[in-house]
C-alpha cells in the first residue's frame, strides 16, 4: 500500500517505513504527525482517488529530525556591467518516519 500527500506545495509518495525529507513545518523530533492532504491511496490492484484530497484519508508519520539542506550557491551576473553577486541558501526540512497510512474504507 502506498499513498501520495501534499506536503509544502509538494507531493510525495509513501509507503509504510520510509523515510522522507519534507519542507520545514513545526514539530519536535520525536513528535507524531498527522497529514490529511492525501492526494491518492493504492492497495493492490484497486486505487483511490482524490478530487483533490480523500475525505477522512491521512497519513500518519513520526518527526526524526530538523534540519539544513546542502548549501546552495546563487550567482547573479549581468555582462559589461560589473555587476556580480554571490550568495549562498540552506533550505529547512523536517525529516519524517511514515507510521501507517488510513484510508477512508477502513
Amino acid at each position: 500500500m502506498y499513498a501520495v500527500f501534499e506536503s509544502g506545495g509538494l507531493q510525495f509518495n509513501a509507503s509504510e517505513g520510509n523515510i522522507l525529507k519534507v519542507p520545514h513545518f513545526a514539530a519536535e523530533p520525536g513528535e507524531n504527525v498527522s497529514l490529511d492532504r492525501v492526494l491518492l491511496i493504492q492497495d493492490g490492484e484497486s486505487a483511490l482517488v482524490g478530487n483533490p484530497y480523500l475525505d477522512s484519508a491521512r497519513v500518519e508519520a513520526e518527526v526524526v529530525q530538523q534540519g539544513l539542506a546542502e548549501k546552495i550557491t546563487v550567482y547573479k551576473f549581468k555582462r559589461r556591467t560589473k555587476y556580480r553577486r554571490t550568495r549562498g541558501h540552506r533550505q529547512q526540512f523536517t525529516e519524517i518516519k511514515i507510521k501507517k497510512i488510513i484510508s477512508p474504507e477502513n
